[in-house]
């Protein structure tokens, strides 16, 4: 079992993301995060799902996920070169004697304070997930009040990629009316 990065490149309805989530509970698959925000072609939604599984049963998901009338195009990119970040607000207790050390932590992880009160700060953190959850441990000491996480959001590096061209979307949204056999050939 390895942690799986999917991204699937959505019409931007309402209701897609529940058939999609529901497609990997019937499945049985925990979602260990989902991000979806609007993708660079108007009317497009670009999700990134991290799940765990085997590979050969995360192909299964992606080639189901794939059937979906309002999925255009789904790819695992866990094996591709690729860049991935999250991004993570952390609310910590905070006194006027552990303030400079919290500072200190967080100049280290090039991290952002954002709100100050009497008695907390509020630390942004954008990263991989190695260095959200390390600096997470280390404020854990001081008291954490709060968390905030997006999950995992990701590109493969270079030209290549799952993004959808505006020719590739016509072509989709006419295989998927005329038969489900032609949409193989994406």
């Amino acid at each position: 079992m390895a942690k799986h990065s999917l991204i699937a490149i959505v019409e931007d309805k309402p209701g897609v993301l529940n058939r999609v989530a529901s497609l990997f509970r019937r499945r049985g698959f925990n979602i260990e995060s989902i991000a979806v925000g609007h993708s660079e072609t108007p009317g497009l939604s670009r999700m990134t799902i991290v799940v765990d599984g085997t590979a050969t049963s995360v192909e299964q998901v992606r080639k189901q996920l794939d059937k979906l009338i309002d999925v255009v195009k789904v790819s695992d990119i866990t094996e591709d070169g690729l860049v991935a970040r999250e991004l993570a607000l952390f609310k910590v207790k905070s006194t006027s004697a552990t303030r400079s050390e919290i500072l200190q932590i967080v100049d280290i992880f090039r991290a952002n304070i954002v709100d100050v009160a009497s008695d907390s700060m509020m630390i942004e953190v954008t990263g991989d997930e190695d260095k959200v959850d390390s600096l997470f441990r280390l404020l854990k000491g001081f008291g954490i009040r709060e968390v905030a996480r997006t999950g995992r959001i990701a590109m493969s590096r270079g030209v290549g990629g799952p993004i959808v061209v505006a020719e590739k979307l016509k072509r989709a949204r006419h295989k998927k009316v005329k038969g489900a056999d032609e949409i193989s050939n994406l």
